[in-house]
Formats: C-alpha cells, sequence, structure tokens
C-alpha cells in the first residue's frame, strides 16, 4: 500500500498537477491539506475524475481556507470529519478528518500555523495539538497520522536554524507537543528511515527558495510501529514541486509491504542546490 500526504494549496488550482501526479504515481491512499474548498465544491471538481481512477474519498472543507481530505482506493470506513473536542479560532476551522482505510486509521491533518510566538493563535496551535494527541491515543493501534505538521522536529530539517530564529515551526513547546504526539509510539518514518539525508517537504514561494534549496520538512508521516514495520521505501516527491504551477509542498510518500519504485532515497530527484553556510541566508519574510 502507497500512503502519501500532500498540502496543495488549494486543489482548484492544484488540479492540473494532482490529476496527473495520481495517474503517474498511483497512491493508494492520499491525505491532502489546504484544499481550500467546501465539501460541495470539491465534490463537484473532482468527484467524478477521483471515482474514474478508483478513489473514494472523505472530505472536509471550507471556503478559501484550510481543507483536508483522504483518497483512498482501498476502502474509506468510520469516517470522522474533524477533530472532537477541538478548540476553534474562533469558530473550529476544517483541519482533520480520519478513516479506516485497509485496516489502518489514517488521519489528515493541516495543523494551524501558529503565525508568531506567543500570540493567540500560537497558543491555539498548542491546544489543538494537545487535543490531537489525546484522540491518538485512544484510538486503534494501527494508525497513521500524515499531513502538514507546520513543525520542524528537529534543527536537521531546516535549512539554516540561525534564519528561524524567533519564527514558528521551530519553538521548544511546538517541537514538545509533537515529540509528545510521537511518545504514544509513532514513527516518524521518513526520519527513521533516512536519518542522516537533508530533506525537505516544503519551500516558500519567494526569493528562489525552491532552486536553492532552502526548505523545510514539516509534511509528516508518523506511523504506529504495527505500520512503521511495513514501509519499505519513504520519500519526498520533489519533483511534484518543479515546473509550471506547483504548490510550495511537495507530496511525501511511504511505502508498505512492497516498493514499487525501490527504495528510491528521501528526495526524488535530488537537490541540485549545495546546503549552505549557516547565517547567510535568511527568510524572506526576514528581508
Amino acid at each position: 500500500m502507497r500512503i502519501a500526504t500532500w498540502n496543495v494549496n488549494s486543489v482548484k488550482q492544484r488540479v492540473p498537477r494532482l490529476l496527473p501526479w495520481l495517474d503517474q504515481r498511483k497512491p493508494d491512499v492520499v491525505c491532502l491539506q489546504e484544499t481550500k474548498l467546501a465539501d460541495e465544491a470539491f465534490t463537484k471538481l473532482l468527484g467524478g475524475e477521483l471515482r474514474d481512477r478508483g478513489y473514494e474519498f472523505a472530505l472536509n472543507g471550507e471556503v478559501q481556507w484550510n481543507g483536508v481530505a483522504i483518497l483512498s482506493k482501498v476502502g474509506i470506513e468510520d469516517v470522522t470529519v474533524g477533530l472532537p473536542g477541538a478548540p476553534g479560532f474562533p469558530h473550529v476551522e476544517a483541519r482533520a478528518v480520519s478513516a479506516t482505510c485497509d485496516g489502518v486509521r489514517v488521519h489528515s491533518l493541516y495543523v494551524p500555523n501558529g503565525r508568531t510566538p506567543d500570540s493567540e493563535h500560537y497558543h491555539y496551535k498548542l491546544a489543538w495539538l494537545s487535543v490531537l494527541r489525546d484522540v491518538v491515543k485512544a484510538g486503534p493501534e494501527a494508525v497513521v497520522v500524515c499531513g502538514d505538521m507546520n513543525i520542524a522536529p528537529t534543527d536537521a530539517d531546516v535549512f539554516d536554524p540561525d534564519a528561524y530564529k524567533d519564527q514558528t515551526h521551530v519553538t521548544p513547546p511546538e517541537r514538545a507537543a509533537l515529540a509528545e504526539l510521537q511518545a504514544l509510539g509513532l514513527h516518524d518514518v521518513m526520519r527513521d528511515r533516512w536519518p542522516d539525508k537533508r530533506v525537505f517537504s516544503y519551500w516558500d514561494y519567494r526569493a528562489g527558495m525552491f532552486h536553492q534549496d532552502l526548505g523545510m520538512r514539516i509534511d509528516l508521516i508518523l506511523a504506529s510501529s504495527p505500520v512503521a514495520a511495513r514501509v519499505q521505501a519513504s520519500w519526498v516527491d520533489r519533483q511534484a514541486r518543479k515546473g509550471t504551477g506547483p504548490s510550495d509542498h511537495a507530496p511525501v510518500i511511504a511505502d508498505l509491504d512492497t516498493a514499487p519504485d525501490g527504495d528510491i532515497g528521501p528526495v526524488v530527484p535530488p537537490p541540485s542546490a549545495p546546503a549552505v553556510k549557516r547565517g547567510s541566508k535568511k527568510l524572506p519574510q526576514s528581508k
């Protein structure tokens, strides 16, 4: 079973990229984030195309913002829309959907950004993550938590820790919240398989960040031990970030039981730019 997670940053804008990607990579389960469409509009736009490709789907969308989905070729049962008990900001946002796909409980998540440290949105993010931990803890043993976590787990997951000083995504409370989630027995399948590789999943659109490989790894597949033991390959499909009209995120893929493309490494294709000297580059918003 091939599981993928992808923040598409507007599914309507990404249709010319999404459908060919589904045909090329043939994932069995796809977790999408930032669909930015209400459920009815998503179904009208993509329902026929997805069904023609053998996908059932579960949605939690809203107009213009947020939105998550699960696409599955291997069944989709016991759908839960949203995160029970999750806080709002001020209303409950469309940031979570879960379902059972071929015996595995799959969560598609778009974790709140946090905006700036110690802001109201930052505290909302931490509260949301606390509820997520409780939900996953209460769930079945075979589980995969996929999505845009908006947290880089360690300094190795950003192009330069100095560039992220005083920024969200890297603060100790955020990383502690992610670590508490993983402490339930979830494995970061990418990092477990490639512990020493420089690999990112997100690059800002601005300032040529992608072409310089100035990114961060915030899109994760976290799997419980029974699922992680089945992983044969885990990689970032960097090709999907190239070309015309891409999302600013690349898909992250985990192959269970078999590896159709082989054990192809963490990033496909590999970045062309070398690592930069620490302190030599800043984030676009810092300039």
